[in-house]
């Protein structure tokens, strides 16, 4: 998730550049429930054993609004196609 947030904000000041305003809050589609949860509220922290910093990026750019990771089920992953067996 740390990598996509990374190249989400790359895009967004991208689109800085270029005069395109993004004023809404990324979207983040997330089929794991635990890393969503762990990502966007802060009450999971003292559930996990060991907490990177990544987490710790994802759950500032949540808390500043700049993302959310609304939950996506495994069915409805477009992507999936491409990275598991038919």
């Amino acid at each position: 998730m740390a990598h996509t947030v990374c190249e989400l904000l790359w895009l967004k000041s991208l689109l800085q550049e270029l005069k395109v305003l993004v004023e809404e809050p990324m979207r983040l589609y997330c089929d794991n429930r635990a890393a969503s949860h762990i990502a966007s509220n802060p009450v999971f922290h003292e559930r996990t054993i060991h907490i990177e910093a990544d987490c710790h990026f994802i759950r500032g750019k949540a808390a500043r609004k700049e993302i959310v990771t609304p939950y996506a089920q495994s069915q409805n992953q477009p992507a999936d196609i491409f990275t598991k067996t038919l």
